[in-house]
């Protein structure tokens, strides 16, 4: 065997090689830029099923002065402990005993003799009286002395006499002469006339017609700025068995709140003070819905006695859409004392 120098083979090479570039530059130019990609594919494939490789391709920088935002973590928030937040409230029956105190609460009016002055011109008929509570164990020691005797001291208003002082400011309230009967919202005629609400036609204790009763008697007689006085507070004070302030005591309620504001202005209470009885009688009257808008404002870090008078007899929580509104955002509280209806 005659032997190749190295010098041969590598020419040899370079021959092969150059008439194959020459075959391949040939082929390029004849096919079109689809075909190439795809023989490079189909190379690439073949490879890949004998030789095992990988390409990374790794984007730039993005060249910009802001820097990449990072992927916000999300994470749970921490669980509240809802019994240590209920610790930072009172309890069912400490906020009870703010709202409706076991031993009543004084407020500042004096009574006097008008229990007799309301027998005497038959606005309570005396017999008709009885009959009423003679269903519910008979008159008590208290409304008979309420009825019959001169009280020099101030009232005290409680859960076992707040139905009685109703009544008899309901009494009252009805029968004082006072111009917001006269002219206010009772007398207009868009209404059917006064006779025809719950605090006239319901008064069924008068002797004869209610409506003979109806603000006839100066038992109290105000002067103008008490008057006003009055009509003042009266326009803001609501009640939440209806949407009307007691400006308009189409109800017993009003119509004893009118007479309770009627007493304090003619013995000398100051709009404040008004208000503060007011919230306290209002209390009494609907126990379980103070209890609720006091738990309202308990939510919000404001204690009952820290309260605002003014803005709780406001139409916002004391009207009956307003309490609705409280209701809807506080759990209703039931007292353990009844409420009074609209009713003797």
């Amino acid at each position: 065997m005659i032997g190749i120098s190295f010098s041969e083979t590598l020419r040899r090479f370079a021959l092969a090689l150059r008439r194959y570039l020459d075959k391949l530059e040939k082929w390029l130019v004849r096919t079109t830029w689809l075909e190439r990609i795809g023989l490079t594919a189909l190379v690439l494939l073949l490879v890949n099923t004998f030789f095992s490789f990988n390409v990374e391709v790794h984007r730039k920088p993005i060249l910009t002065s802001r820097p990449v935002s990072q992927p916000v973590q999300k994470t749970a928030s921490a669980p509240v402990d809802s019994r240590a937040a209920a610790t930072t409230l009172p309890s069912a029956s400490a906020l009870e005993a703010s709202v409706l105190p076991t031993d009543g609460v004084t407020i500042p009016v004096r009574w006097g003799d008008l229990g007799e002055q309301l027998v005497d011109t038959g606005v309570i008929d005396r017999k008709n009286i009885d009959a009423l509570y003679a269903s519910r164990g008979g008159v008590s020691a208290y409304m008979e002395t309420m009825l019959t005797t001169n009280q020099t001291a101030p009232l005290v208003i409680n859960q076992q006499n707040a139905s009685e002082l109703l009544n008899l400011l309901w009494a009252f309230g009805l029968g004082n002469k006072n111009d917001i009967l006269d002219s206010g919202e009772m007398s207009d005629p868009r209404y059917g006339g006064a006779g025809g609400f719950a605090s006239t036609g319901g008064w069924t204790v008068a002797s004869g017609d209610p409506m003979s009763h109806y603000s006839a008697h100066p038992f109290v007689v105000l002067t103008a700025d008490e008057q006003a006085l009055v009509d003042r507070v009266s326009r803001n004070i609501y009640r939440p068995c209806c949407g009307n302030s007691t400006h308009f005591p189409d109800c017993n309620h009003g119509m004893a709140m009118l007479g309770l504001l009627e007493l304090m202005a003619a013995q000398g209470a100051d709009e404040a003070t008004m208000y503060q009885t007011a919230l306290v009688v209002n209390s009494h009257w609907f126990p379980d819905t103070y209890l609720t808008i006091a738990t309202y404002f308990s939510n919000q870090g404001i204690a009952w006695k820290d309260v605002d008078p003014k803005q709780a007899l406001s139409s916002q929580f004391s009207s009956a859409s307003g309490y609705q509104q409280v209701a809807s955002v506080v759990t209703p509280v039931t007292s353990s004392a009844g409420g009074n209806g609209c009713s003797t």
